[in-house]
């Protein structure tokens, strides 16, 4: 079955700094189709380029948001 996909776009809000050298920066990103109290969400801020070299997402940074389902776990809506 073919998988089933939405992209969302969002703004890098502000980078988090970790506060122990052993913990990852973040990046903040605010997605703006979602509800009010789920609109941020924090990720690791390391991004792979198309040849292998890593990145970095800086404030302001317009980002996609690729959410992606199995055909298999897709339940119908009801007015389907």
């Amino acid at each position: 079955m073919a998988k089933k996909r939405k992209k969302l776009r969002g703004t890098v809000h502000r980078v988090i700094v970790p506060t122990l050298p052993e913990e990852a920066e973040k990046a903040e990103i605010d997605i703006e189709e979602a509800d009010d109290l789920y609109r941020e969400i924090r990720v690791e801020n390391v991004l792979t380029d198309d040849e292998g070299k890593t990145e970095r997402l800086e404030e302001g940074d317009q980002v996609d948001i690729n959410i992606e389902a199995d055909g298999a776990s897709r339940k119908k809506k009801k007015s389907e």
